[in-house]
């Protein structure tokens, strides 16, 4: 079965990517996803053994900082049950959970941070979700030959 890769975004104050190395087995959940279009690309599409980017943003750098393998399949986010989490959701119950996470394991921290300013002036990378005007996604697909050259970048 072919990897997939991805992109995941989270703001370094809230969880960044020392964070998840320091879990134990630099293992987590991405919790959180309150949007239905990344919540459906979690549950339809990513798989155990696909592989993503982790990125910082809303940051004074943001860029992409290491990479994670996706460790699980999706399944019920808790948090959304939650009241004193800051993802709770009221609409949510256990009958219709509504979201859902993945676990993530960090794989590798880059030396250096790849700047967005250097992804949007790399005309191999026009075509990226990340760089779309609009998109805010927390989660977005790479491609295959976007992943190659980000990870030339990083060297």
């Amino acid at each position: 079965m072919a990897v997939n890769y991805w992109l995941f975004k989270s703001e370094p104050d809230a969880f960044s990517i020392d964070d998840l190395f320091a879990m134990p087995d630099a293992t987590d959940h991405w919790d959180g996803i309150r949007n239905y279009q990344a919540r459906n690309i979690m549950r339809d599409e990513m798989k155990k053994g696909d592989k993503g980017f982790f990125y910082h943003s809303s940051c004074k750098v943001p860029g992409v900082v290491g990479e994670v393998k996706i460790v699980s399949s999706a399944y019920d986010d808790h948090t959304a049950l939650d009241p004193a989490s800051p993802y709770f959701d009221p609409k949510a119950s256990a009958e219709n959970p509504r979201w859902c996470m993945v676990d993530v394991q960090a794989t590798k921290r880059y030396p250096d941070i790849i700047a967005l300013t250097v992804l949007k002036a790399c005309d191999e990378l026009s075509s990226m979700s990340l760089l779309k005007r609009g998109n805010r996604l927390s989660v977005m697909p790479v491609t295959a030959e976007e992943w190659t050259f980000i990870r030339k970048l990083a060297r």
